[in-house]
């Protein structure tokens, strides 16, 4: 994934990128440890074989980018390019085996009740979509470090909301797709403030790509709710 030579990061970002994969490791953990990270101790239901694939597959993504981001940070440059063959890979299986759950949960009613299972099936589909475009476009940069690493960040910050729609806490539980979608995006704009701020410039690729991710859940709730999208899910529903 790196045949390109890749320029080292300047100093300074190091801030950004740690508390940022701080943050993201503390949701996914808080929001899966019960069903999946500490289920013995939380006595829930029994996982089918896809679903322990999708989490190891989900947790392996993210203890990857925080590997890659350290890589870059102490110059092991030519084992982040390694690395990046196998995210690369990585990257593809969540999309496959994402789409699958997605499809197999909705198919046996395991969704979410906030909201009607057309809308939750293509916004899980769209929040897919949304990571492999991220992702694509930073393996594409893979040669221009400060695009690289912030679209990388971007679309790893697009997986947190399975996470947050599971988090206990009241204000998320009663309060619909609007806040499940709607943390991320202010994860992600904080994240954009720091780097604009330090680097006194909008950096594009965070500019579009924060633009991207706000964006895609209005749309993708308003596509969702269409009876054209409705007959769509009855059909692959089967």
């Amino acid at each position: 994934m790196a045949t390109k030579p890749i320029t080292l990061p300047a100093s300074g970002h190091r801030g950004l990128y740690f508390y940022a994969v701080l943050g993201a490791a503390i949701i996914v953990f808080t929001g899966f440890a019960p069903s999946y990270f500490l289920k013995g101790f939380f006595g829930t239901p029994p996982l089918y074989p896809l679903l322990h694939l999708h989490g190891l597959v989900m947790t392996s993504w993210f203890v990857l980018f925080a590997t890659q981001s350290w890589l870059i940070e102490t110059h092991r440059v030519r084992l982040h390019r390694r690395l990046g063959i196998f995210g690369a890979l990585l990257a593809a299986m969540i999309l496959v085996v994402g789409a699958a759950v997605v499809t197999i949960n909705a198919r046996e009613g395991r969704v979410p009740p906030a909201a009607p299972i057309p809308v939750v099936v293509f916004l899980s589909y769209a929040n897919l979509l949304v990571f492999g475009v991220l992702v694509g476009a930073a393996v594409y940069f893979r040669g221009r470090s400060e695009f690289h690493k912030r679209l990388m960040l971007l679309g790893t910050l697009n997986l947190l909301t399975a996470a947050i729609s599971r988090i206990p806490l009241d204000f998320i539980q009663s309060g619909g797709l609007l806040t499940v979608f709607g943390l991320p995006d202010l994860f992600i704009v904080a994240c954009v403030a720091y780097d604009t701020l330090r680097n006194r410039r909008l950096h594009p690729a965070f500019a579009w790509g924060a633009l991207l991710s706000i964006a895609w859940p209005l749309l993708a709730i308003w596509i969702g709710g269409s009876s054209a999208w409705a007959k769509v899910t009855t059909w692959l529903l089967g």
